[in-house]
């Protein structure tokens, strides 16, 4: 059955402040009928303002209206461990965390290309996420992947993905591989999680031991780093090039939801129960996949 009115009012809250203040609507996807949420990893919307949901079981991509109204879902054992989502000119780009690859599909679910080599690692000998990374990412000439255990990925031109637990920095078809090793520095995360590309910008967001947005020039020169982030995971950008970015909280501190210019600027930010993967859609509303918490929740702009 559906939720009552009643029951959807009552989950509202608003949060945020300004031009960016935003209704709360938990729970916002309603499942079919005897359908559960696995852990929802990521959330991404297409040029039809439909909104796909990446959970961690089967079917690994669920497909809703704006209303949160189930239509369709897709891509049974086609992943095995399902964790970001990215959507540009109506193509789905995924990444498997487990197989260290990246994935294209159609919206449909026609699979296009598989990047790496499915549960072959790219070897930095970092054994414990959050650690230092003794050695560098580089594709091999022997079998390795470029990706080892990516987290997330989008395009800049051609497709780029974060490369995960045991990497030090982003990595793709046209980003330079990682050039230090050993140490810590504003160019090496511990555990790069997202990442955006605006026009000659580019955003990472890191996590482990450290928690920093990193801005780079598209050609991979470090410009910036923001501190006092609490375990940043994602990261969009909304028709204005206002960054939304979703912490996972850190150090006892709760998760929230950051909007901050290109230049580092806050423009809004709010607690929220738990932030994984987070999207801001073409009407400024913003869908939260909950993670562990196993839901989706949608921010809806005040207008």
């Amino acid at each position: 059955m559906g939720r009552t009115l009643m029951e959807v009012e009552a989950k509202m809250t608003t949060v945020g402040s300004g031009d960016y203040t935003y209704t709360l609507i938990e729970n916002w996807a309603k499942l079919p009928a005897g359908e559960t949420w696995g852990n929802t990893s990521a959330v991404a919307t297409d040029s039809q303002d439909r909104v796909y949901v990446f959970q961690r079981k089967d079917p690994p991509v669920m497909i809703f209206d704006r209303d949160g109204n189930f239509l369709n879902s897709w891509g049974i054992s086609a992943i095995t461990d399902p964790h970001g989502i990215f959507i540009e000119d109506d193509i789905i780009y995924l990444t498997d965390r487990a197989d260290s690859v990246a994935l294209k599909f159609t919206l449909d679910g026609k699979a296009l290309q598989v990047i790496g080599r499915r549960g072959v690692h790219s070897n930095t000998e970092c054994e414990i996420a959050g650690e230092l990374v003794p050695r560098r990412l580089a594709p091999s000439t022997t079998p390795r992947s470029w990706f080892p255990h990516p987290r997330a990925t989008c395009t800049f031109p051609t497709v780029t993905a974060t490369p995960g637990f045991t990497a030090s920095r982003p990595t793709g078809g046209c980003w330079r591989h990682g050039e230090s090793r050993g140490r810590r520095g504003p160019t090496n995360s511990t555990c790069p999680t997202a990442s955006w590309w605006t026009p000659a910008v580019w955003f990472t967001c890191a996590t482990g031991k450290t928690t920093v947005s990193r801005v780079f020039t598209g050609g991979g020169r470090f410009i910036t780093m923001w501190t006092g982030l609490r375990r940043p995971l994602d990261i969009s950008s909304d028709a204005d090039g206002i960054l939304h970015i979703s912490e996972g909280g850190v150090g006892g501190m709760s998760p929230r939801v950051s909007l901050m210019t290109k230049q580092g600027q806050l423009v809004a930010r709010w607690d929220s129960m738990a932030a994984h993967g987070s999207w801001v859609d073409a009407h400024g509303d913003i869908y939260m996949a909950l993670g562990a918490a196993m839901r989706v929740d949608k921010y809806v702009k005040q207008r």
